[in-house]
């Protein structure tokens, strides 16, 4: 059946939105207390079935708690099936500046510039063709659930190309497209929202214009299957970009939750971070430039802290290179000083030389002037004396020839002495007569003596072989025997090792196979530990599934001192399966969260674990738990939906709660929140007439509940409803159970360790987490196998052990045996060896025998002396004669010596009274030549260490630096230089130029600074070279460093100077805007019996300044910070609405939208919330706003301002119906009945 909309009656068009003014009666509140369980639906859509279960709880808790009725909406699912995320690429995303305008003057028919005057829309999700006006105030859009309500919003965010950031006007491109639909919470596909069936849609929004002008009408036509569109304004093709700036223009914010926030979109307030709660805030109300200012703090600020800590740092590197080189500079100064004295030290080792040169050329020059004169002088004066002189050459030439005679003489003579002492020496050296006699006198004596030696050996000869024959003979077969026996022995011996290494290596073996079953025994044995340790099994289990949790776990047995009551670690820690088969049932029961819940006995401890974890957060960042406590109650608890009777009569085995053992404060939770006591369980699957008849007793309606449960029918779930509107159709959802992951436990966690070692184990399932029979049964029979294996290799050894004591003792006569053979072997080698020594004697006594005898006879060697002494007398004779001879010759020479000396000394003399007349004639010529020998010496002198001067010099120059080498030749250009203005100033007779800029200093001058500077590199110890690059490297980088930080100083000013400005108008601006909303929120509480603040949290960080939330609706209670978690859903929605009224006074859009907001309230809180809403939002000056509700309760207030657009189902109303559907007649006529009634009046009006 086609849907469409009934229009108002007063409006022309073919639709069936109709406007209305409605008053009802008010009925009583029966709210009550909500249960805090704080939700995460991530986490709660990760258990398996987990949606169902959750819509059924909904149901459940409403009907409860609140005692109103409220729609059942089926959650909208996304492509994959999957619960559609909300918020996702909302305007955390991007937080651009918006271009902000004040509101602009209304027109005469009462829209502001802005205002949604008209929407119409044609094949676009529920609806064919609707077209309706809002009203320029409140408009409140009721309507069944899934008659199109929320299809309203998405066509205003559509049809208007908005996306999160309002400020960044994109072209209508996919990221564009799914910006925009992430802002609605439902399909990311454009062409999804075209009405099935339908190949177009189109979308149509008049807006009100400034200043009269025309209003803007803005078309966009969707095609199914395109995933592109197109716009239209006034008629005229446009870009989604011109769309963007033009909505922009009348400052419209569907991109912000404060201003806009869809259905599917509602607990995202309540999740958005205080960070981003002051920004949203701020786009939506306040001063224009606020965004802008708080922009620039953010910008600049984290500017400022960069450039602080690059400043902080490189002051600190500043510091520390400065502290290292001053740390350094003395090694360095050192080294400079160092390396000073060494240049002056090579520089000198040059100029000392050069000064040397220098010096010895004058000296040099000055000698070579005095030797030129002394030998002019010298020639003149040997030409007058030329006459002596030429007589006293030719004696000279004279006493040579005299003393040549005589040398010749003289060594004549010596040479026949020489040979007259060789004639001696011959004679002496012949054999001396008195030893020939001696020798023939020895003769004799040494032929007795030999005789007696003779007599000797042969006596020791005859002794010796008497001794060998005596000495007893080994006999060779003895010998052979004991070997024989020996080899036997060892052959034998080769048995024994086999049979000792055989049992070593059986002993060995049972060794080893003993300690691998040790090992196996303990390791069953502490598996048998950790099986009857269940916590420790359910931790594990806790840890694997939330690691938090189990933290949590963990720090609150470590601090239960803070807590007045016991604090229940989780229903996974606290509960036991009393039956195995039913875990998979029971297990379905509970929500993600439930099972890891931590329930308190008492409100203050509730408060203590909440305060320590979720809000100090002393588990880390993000880390938060569930808690839960509620006064104990029975009032609270509904009854089973089934008597026994009953169960038994469908096949029910009994309720859940019949099969779990837990703590008895525990069973009020398990009751009271997960409601173990109304889901009934039948392992066996049962009837469907059965079934059928449970779904009509657990759908029976009990006091204030509707009806409705769940129960479990073998492997399946059925979750039984009750509609609550119309004739309150009884629903079934069904669901297959899947396998329980928290109440149980991998076997392979069990045995792990067991596998390790070998033994054979068979595939086990999963363990309940109670401890599991069976599973110590197989622990048990390894651990009784283990043992009687071992016994049996114990006595496995002993019975070894004996065998290898009997071998040792054969072991221990056979080496007694091997030794006494070896003894007796022994005996006969020592014998051998003292009978082969006394042969070797006897045969050197033999030897030595034979050669006494065969010496020659005494008579032989007698004649040879006798002959030998005639010789030597006939050469001793012989030389007597030739000595005479001699001695004769020399007395002739000697003769002829001493008168060839006596002609030498008569010569001498003349010629020596000769010189002494001359001498005393030329004493002058004798003096010019001793000055002329003395200086000509002198001068060779000179002129050899002139050339080796040079030489040092030239080696010198060549070994120093080269930065030595230019010093120098620096001073020798500048002496150069100097010696030549001498010579032009001499040339011209003027005065000589001065000469402070030469080298001035003696060589000896020189030499003594070289020697002080060579005693001052000595004082110097010295440093690393690497020390001073590293000193001159730094030094560099200290100067670049201190330019780069006083340039960081002066932008920090600047920056700092920006910060401030903004601030100044920022944050005054900012305040003013909060404390105003902050009182009509505090007051909006405090007309519900509540407590609400808004507070401005700062921050160093001007991003992270925030809105902090904080609500109190219990009178124990202290006010909290409102978070998706700490509150519960009804209380969320009313601190949202509260605070998006408190904000519309303020606010700068032209609209305003929310939807569904009041889902979760109680009927007090909603009443009053309705109420406020009314009078805030018709005011004169108020801006236009939509609320979207599917539930309406009675009596409530009204204002002539507001319009009620009512959207029902069903097909096409003719325009003229007649009498039928008129609405108003209705209204009236209840109106009249109801003061006749009560003889009141009545509030109400259009």
């Amino acid at each position: 059946m086609a849907r469409r909309a009934t229009a108002p009656l007063e409006s022309s068009e073919n639709v069936r939105v109709k406007s209305e003014k409605v008053k009802v009666k008010e009925e009583k509140n029966k709210g009550k207390t909500r249960a805090r369980i704080e939700e995460d639906e991530t986490e709660h859509a990760a258990v398996q079935g987990e949606d169902a279960r959750a819509e059924t709880g909904n149901n459940e808790e409403d009907t409860e708690e609140n005692g109103s009725p409220r729609g059942s909406k089926r959650r909208r699912t996304n492509g994959e099936g999957d619960s559609a995320p909300s918020g996702s690429g909302s305007h955390e995303d991007n937080n651009e500046d918006l271009p902000r305008v004040k509101t602009l003057p209304r027109g005469e028919d009462g829209y502001i510039p802005g205002s949604i005057v008209r929407i119409k829309l044609q094949n676009f999700v529920t609806y064919d063709a609707v077209e309706f006006r809002p009203g320029p105030y409140l408009n409140m859009i009721i309507g069944p659930n899934g008659t199109g309500k929320s299809s309203i919003s998405c066509a205003i965010a559509l049809g208007l190309n908005f996306s999160p950031s309002v400020g960044s006007f994109l072209s209508f491109e996919r990221e564009t497209l799914l910006n925009i639909l992430q802002i609605l919470g439902r399909a990311t596909e454009l062409h999804s929202y075209v009405k099935h069936g339908a190949s177009s849609g189109s979308i149509e929004i008049e807006l009100k214009a400034p200043n009269n002008k025309r209003n803007i009408v803005i078309r966009r036509v969707l095609t199914a299957n395109v995933k592109g569109s197109t716009f239209t304004i006034n008629g005229a093709s446009a870009s989604g970009k011109e769309v963007t700036n033009k909505v922009g223009e009348l400052n419209v914010q569907v991109g912000n939750l404060c201003s806009f926030l869809p259905q599917d979109r509602v607990s995202e307030f309540a999740a958005m971070s205080p960070y981003d709660l002051l920004k949203e805030t701020q786009r939506a109300a306040g001063d224009e430039n606020l965004t802008r200012w708080h922009k620039t703090l953010i910008s600049a600020g984290s500017d400022l802290r960069l450039i602080q800590q690059k400043i902080k740092d490189e002051e600190n590197s500043l510091r520390q290179m400065i502290e290292r080189n001053e740390g350094i500079e003395r090694d360095v100064q050192r080294y400079l000083e160092r390396e000073r004295i060494q240049f002056e030290i090579h520089l000198l080792e040059v100029l000392i030389p050069v000064a040397e040169y220098r010096e010895i050329r004058v000296h040099y020059a000055r000698l070579k002037r005095t030797q030129r004169k002394l030998l002019k002088k010298l020639t003149k004066l040997k030409e007058k004396n030329k006459p002596v002189v030429d007589l006293i050459k030719k004696l000279d030439s004279d006493l040579k020839d005299a003393e040549e005679e005589r040398d010749r003489l003289k060594k004549s003579t010596q040479h026949k002495f020489k040979n007259l002492e060789k004639k001696d020496t011959d004679s002496n050296g012949l054999a001396s007569v008195r030893r020939v006699m001696d020798e023939l006198s020895d003769l004799k004596k040494t032929e007795r003596s030999r005789q007696d030696q003779i007599a000797n050996l042969e006596h020791k000869i005859v002794k010796e072989r008497k001794n060998i024959q005596d000495a007893p003979v080994p006999d060779p077969e003895v010998d052979t025997q004991l070997r024989a026996e020996l080899a036997q022995l060892q052959v034998n011996n080769q048995a024994y090792t086999n049979r000792r290494t055989t049992y070593n290596e059986e002993m060995r073996d049972l060794t080893n196979q003993r300690a691998r079953l040790v090992v196996e025994l303990e390791g069953a044995e502490k598996e048998m530990v950790k099986l009857n340790n269940v916590d420790n099994q359910k931790l594990a289990k806790v840890r694997s599934m939330d690691p938090t949790t189990c933290e949590a776990i963990e720090w609150l047995r470590n601090n239960r001192s803070l807590f007045k009551m016991d604090v229940f670690e989780t229903p996974i820690m606290r509960l036991d399966i009393n039956n195995r088969k039913y875990t998979d049932a029971v297990e379905s029961c509970f929500s993600f969260n439930q099972l890891k819940t931590f329930v308190t006995l008492c409100q203050e401890d509730c408060d203590t674990l909440n305060k320590h974890i979720n809000d100090d957060q002393v588990l880390g960042k993000g880390k938060k738990i569930n808690t839960w406590f509620r006064p104990i109650n029975p009032d609270d608890i509904l009854p089973p939906p089934m008597s026994d009777e009953e169960m038994q009569q469908l096949g029910f085995d009994g309720y859940a709660i019949d099969y779990v053992e837990c703590p008895p404060e525990m069973r009020w939770f398990l009751m009271r929140e997960v409601g173990l006591h109304r889901v009934a369980i039948s392992l066996k699957e049962i009837s469907e007439n059965n079934i059928n008849t449970a779904m009509g007793y657990v759908a029976r309606p009990v006091a204030s509940y509707g009806g409705g449960a769940t129960f479990v029918n073998g492997r399946t779930s059925n979750a039984v409803t009750r509609s609550r509107y119309g004739k309150r159709a009884i629903n079934n959802m069904t669901r297959d159970l899947n396998p329980a992951r928290a109440f149980t436990v991998p076997m392979g966690m069990v045995i792990q360790s067991l596998q390790q070692y070998g033994t054979m184990l068979t595939l086990i399932p999963s363990l309940n987490l109670t401890v599991d029979p069976e599973a110590k049964r197989k622990v048990d029979e390894i651990i009784k196998n283990c043992k009687m294996r071992i016994d049996m290799i114990d006595s496995q050894k002993n019975e070894l052990q004996g065998k290898q004591n009997e071998l040792d003792k054969d072991l221990k006569d056979f080496n007694e045996r091997v030794a006494a053979i070896k003894k007796r072997r022994q005996e006969i080698t020592e014998q051998q060896k003292l009978l082969s020594k006394m042969e070797s004697s006897l045969a050197a006594m033999i030897k030595s025998l034979k050669d006494l005898k065969s010496k020659p006879p005494p008579e032989k060697r007698k004649k040879e002396l006798e002959e030998q002494l005639r010789k030597i007398n006939q050469r001793r004779a012989k030389i007597a004669k030739e000595y005479l001879d001699l001695a004769q010759a020399i007395i002739d020479e000697q003769e002829q010596c001493t008168k060839a000396g006596l002609r030498y000394l008569q010569i001498n003399a003349n010629k020596q009274a000769l010189e002494q007349l001359s001498a005393t004639k030329n004493v002058r010529l004798n003096q010019v030549t001793q000055q002329c020998n003395a200086v000509h010496e002198e001068y060779n002198q000179c002129k050899e260490v002139t050339v080796e001067i040079l030489a040092r010099t030239r080696t010198a120059l060549k070994e120093v630096p080269d930065k030595v080498r230019e010093a120098y030749e620096k001073i020798e250009d500048a002496t150069c230089d100097y010696n030549q203005r001498v010579k032009d100033a001499q040339a011209q007779g003027h005065p000589l130029p001065d000469d402070e800029t030469i080298e001035k200093r003696s060589s000896d001058e020189l030499r003594a600074e070289l020697e002080t500077q060579r005693a001052n590199l000595e004082m110097n110890l010295g440093a690393n070279p690497g020390v001073v690059e590293q000193y001159e490297k730094r030094k560099r980088d200290i100067e670049q460093l201190e330019a780069t930080l006083a340039q960081r100083k002066k932008e920090e000013e600047k920056i700092a100077k920006n910060i401030k400005n903004a601030r100044d108008n920022w944050e005054p601006a900012l305040r003013e805007l909060v404390s105003s909303i902050g009182q009509k929120f505090s007051a909006a509480f405090d007309r519900i019996g509540c407590a609400g603040e808004i507070r401005i949290s700062e921050n160093e960080d001007y991003d992270k300044w925030a809105i902090d939330i904080l609500v109190k609706f219990r009178d124990s209670e202290k006010l909290q910070l409102l978070t998706a978690h700490r509150q519960s859903g009804g209380e969320r929605s009313l601190t949202t609405i509260l605070y998006l009224m408190s904000l519309t006074e303020e606010a700068r859009a032209p609209f305003s939208l929310v939807d569904e907001i009041n889902q979760g309230m109680d009927q007090r809180a909603e009443r009053v919330v309705h109420n406020s809403m009314v009078n805030v939002t018709c005011k004169p000056d108020s801006t236009q706003y939509f609320l979207i509700t599917p539930k309406l309760l009675p009596d409530l207030e009204y204002h002539e301002r507001m319009k009620i657009l009512c959207v029902n189902n069903g097909e096409w109303l003719p325009e003229n119906c007649g009498g039928a559907g008129k609405m108003m007649d209705m209204i009236k006529a209840y109106e009249a009945a109801k003061r006749q009634q009560n003889g009141g009046s009545s509030r109400g009006g259009m």
